[in-house]
């Protein structure tokens, strides 16, 4: 009996909003929840299933919000609890859903929780967090380091141990091990799911257990000088640990609680077999952990091909795929591939098997902005300014008009926009049938209206260094077949002992559009077909 992929979560498209930069309504120049809310009819015209909002709580900004200071608040930037009532309830009026960031693994120090726990070594938050005496001669218990850069180790002077922080000093990490911490973090996700929230994004979900005996990590042994320093180990003790399972199949029975369709996603960077094991024993863990693979990897065809076999070949019984093309962690598609082969991608994304994740921007071609040294703001370049590692360039303000500022703010953006902002928006786009944001909503719309791509099987068909070519087909329905070109150059597809007939659907090229093909076709470069098949 073939299983029936009904969930909202399972066919819908999920578009991460990161509050700071999507729309500001009071003009201080930074993107708020009232600002989120009047540009939901726009997320509803593009086609949008689902909301994720980066944080929101109250945060002292270490890490613009991922070092929160109060789980179950609103930080005054954004607006106050009436306004997220008011987005929830927008939302939900608009047949959309909305998924929060959770930020499990890390508190800021100035949370309450930590301010206790540091006040003394008796306190009895203290092994709320990860302390350690140092070592004989001082140093730190052992040679982890932080993503942001330097030592996981920070001295604590008054109470004369060590906390571990994966990340900035002022993130000390949660001692998962510890019950109590446990049940705390479950009972902020209660907080959120009782309110109506249909869901979580969680943060580093591989970090949350470390190993018990802080064993050091080894070198990694293909470390270069561009990378970031905490590329210098491989973190084999320090993240993806056994014991973290059974936190994630705790947290899953947490959301099951809770009527609806309530989906947990999990921020997992690890290889292919290592990610499988986050969906959990009988399907137990994260509905979907997220896979960073196009985000990764060469923008290759051949070797796309081989790791999305390798995904689909991977996928536990009964789990759901998914795929993103850019985060607000890393550079976005358009500035990775070029904006021609970032139209290729936004057919791979949305056509693939699973769910897909669009980045804020991204369905307007946005590229990173060069942020000047005197600007940058993130903190994982500041504090590695050799390497150019600032994730600001991927986070500038959404480009919605040709006004000031773009139509983000009447004030000061928190961060620049982009030279192009004039002619490259949302209201240029919006009525241009070859724009990127037409390319998007056709897109999107097509994989709603048709089984066939928002649940049908995958099946590859040909691959070359050039071309990517797959079918989408439910019983029943059209059988669509995708065919990409992965380079600047005209290519054939015409693959020995596969025939077919099929009229264009949409094109990278809408002027193709309606043409009807048959066994070979002739594609030029950064060109992308997708192909209703004649039954």
């Amino acid at each position: 009996m073939a299983t029936i992929y009904d969930k909202w979560w399972q066919t819908g498209v999920i578009y991460q909003v990161y509050p700071r930069s999507f729309q500001d309504s009071n003009g201080d120049g930074v993107g708020d929840l009232n600002g989120v809310i009047s540009r939901l009819d726009y997320l509803q015209w593009l086609g949008i299933d689902a909301v994720w909002l980066s944080p929101i709580y109250p945060s002292p900004m270490a890490d613009f919000g991922y070092d929160i200071a109060d789980y179950t608040g609103i930080h005054p930037l954004f607006g106050n609890q009436e306004d997220f009532d008011k987005l929830l309830k927008e939302v939900h009026d608009r047949g959309m859903k909305l998924l929060l960031d959770l930020v499990p693994n890390h508190t800021s120090n100035q949370h309450p929780w930590f301010l206790e726990s540091r006040s003394s070594l008796d306190n009895p938050k203290r092994d709320w967090y990860i302390w350690h005496d140092p070592l004989p001669d001082g140093g730190a218990p052992n040679n982890w380091l932080s993503v942001f850069g330097g030592e996981a180790w920070e001295w604590d002077p008054s109470t004369q141990q060590y906390y571990y922080h994966a990340f900035l000093k002022e993130q000390p990490d949660l001692n998962w091990r510890n019950p109590e911490v446990q049940a705390a973090m479950f009972d902020v996700m209660r907080y959120w799911l009782q309110k109506g929230v249909d869901g979580f994004r969680v943060d580093v979900m591989w970090h949350m257990i470390k190993d018990k005996q802080l064993r050091n990590n080894p070198t990694n042994p293909d470390y270069e000088a561009h990378m970031g320093t905490y590329s210098q180990q491989l973190p084999v003790y320090s993240t993806d640990q056994p014991e973290v399972h059974e936190v994630v199949r705790n947290m899953r029975a947490v959301m099951e609680e809770f009527d609806g369709d309530r989906v947990m996603i999990g921020e997992i960077y690890l290889p292919l077999q290592q990610l499988m094991a986050y969906y959990g024993v009988d399907n137990k863990g994260a509905h979907l952990p997220f896979n960073f693979q196009l985000l990764s990897l060469p923008w290759q065809s051949a070797s796309l091909a081989v790791a999305i076999d390798q995904y689909e070949g991977a996928l536990p019984n009964q789990g759901w795929p998914n795929w993103v093309l850019s985060n607000h962690d890393q550079h976005r598609i358009a500035s990775r591939v070029g904006q021609l082969q970032a139209r290729v991608a936004a057919m791979l994304l949305l056509t693939l098997r699973g769910t897909p994740t669009i980045y804020y921007g991204d369905e307007i071609a946005m590229r990173n902005v060069a942020i000047p040294f005197e600007e940058v703001q993130d903190p994982q370049g500041l504090n590695m300014p050799d390497k150019n590692l600032s994730r600001d360039p991927s986070r500038t303000p959404m480009q919605w008009d040709d006004s000031p500022n773009a139509g983000f703010t009447s004030g000061k953006p928190w961060l620049r926009l982009s030279k192009t902002w004039q002619r490259v928006n949302v209201s240029t786009q919006q009525h241009d049938p070859y724009s990127m944001l037409t390319l998007y909503r056709e897109l999107i719309d097509l994989r709603r209206k048709e089984p066939s791509l928002s649940s049908g099987d995958y099946k590859p068909v040909y691959a070359d260094n050039q071309l990517l070519a797959f079918i989408r087909q439910e019983a029943g329905h059209p059988a669509f077949l995708i065919v990409l070109n992965l380079s600047h150059l005209p290519c054939y597809f015409r693959p020995a002992h596969f025939s077919f007939s099929g009229k264009v659907e949409i094109a990278t090229f809408p002027e193709i559009t309606g043409t009807a093909v048959k066994d070979t076709i002739s594609l030029d470069g950064d060109e992308g077909l997708v192909i209703r098949l004649a039954e």
